[in-house]
């Protein structure tokens, strides 16, 4: 029987997180972040002047008897704010390193969505390649993490990387607007900033795990070398030197800050994770200090 995805003492210590989003976003009553929006909650917010049609209900009558001008209430909403995990199933997840992305990036899925059901939040898991595939819908309570961990479990690596196809589909199946969650190592020879600005502009909030090998950034040959693309399974030969490692690893960096900077252009969040690091590391240390979780 394999191992699960994690263990118990590890889902111990994930309750006590709580992903967290920035933005204020329209949703149903009943989540844990709070809201600018006014609506039916707790909490008082602000008064503003009464519009005919509004909830007679809300008006504050005690202002009504001393000013003679109708205000109504608005209190503080705690939403049930979409979020949504785009999941890198492609097979440059799984090309290198030990453990590799692939298995790194379900590790990573898992914690979250079970700190999103000890929330109560709702998260819906939507496996990506050139495409979104079938997805996973978890909410409810820890007790539906096992169906979703057995969904991950079964997922496979395959298929090539096209982010602008899948923003594109994204955007048209999921019009309303919430958190987008988004693990890959983000290799697209095509490029993946424009297309995850896309999401950002119609009013999503971003938060962008890159997930690299220790190979992917600091590549440890020398010598003369045949490169194979994972995906397209472009053939390319290079002389591998201190020099060409070290350019390597600084274009490797710049296109990590530009990843970042499309998280931060749109008030989101980013991490960038190697996969040597641990995954306790990863979520209470690296995570926690870009308050993705707290």
């Amino acid at each position: 029987m394999p191992n699960p995805l994690l263990d118990r003492h590890f889902l111990e210590r994930l309750e006590r997180l709580t992903i967290h989003w920035q933005r204020s976003f329209p949703g149903l009553v009943g989540g844990h972040n709070r809201s600018n929006f006014a609506g039916g909650g707790q909490e008082f917010l602000d008064h503003r002047n009464y519009h005919s049609g509004d909830d007679l209900r809300a008006v504050n009558w005690r202002a009504f008897m001393r000013l003679d001008k109708m205000f109504l209430k608005m209190f503080q909403i705690e939403p049930r704010v979409p979020v949504r995990l785009l999941l890198d199933t492609s097979v440059s997840m799984s090309a290198t390193g030990t453990p590799n992305k692939f298995d790194y990036a379900l590790q990573l899925a898992a914690s979250l969505c079970y700190v999103g059901l000890v929330r109560l939040d709702t998260i819906e898991v939507l496996p990506f390649s050139n495409a979104i595939h079938e997805g996973k819908t978890c909410g409810g309570g820890r007790h539906r993490f096992t169906p979703l961990s057995r969904f991950l479990e079964g997922l496979k690596p395959a298929g090539s990387t096209n982010f602008l196809a899948v923003s594109r589909q994204f955007l048209n199946d999921f019009p309303q607007r919430g958190l987008v969650i988004v693990i890959s190592d983000f290799l697209d020879e095509a490029g993946c900033e424009k297309a995850l600005q896309y999401i950002g502009d119609y009013g999503n909030e971003l938060m962008l795990i890159q997930l690299w090998a220790d190979e992917d950034r600091t590549p440890p040959w020398s010598g003369e070398f045949d490169f194979v693309d994972a995906e397209s399974n472009a053939r390319l030969h290079i002389h591998v030197d201190a020099d060409a490692r070290r350019h390597y690893t600084e274009a490797f960096d710049l296109f990590s800050a530009s990843i970042k900077t499309v998280a931060m252009r749109n008030n989101g969040k980013y991490t960038g994770l190697p996969t040597s690091l641990s995954l306790e590391e990863a979520i209470f240390g690296s995570m926690a200090r870009t308050r993705s979780i707290a």
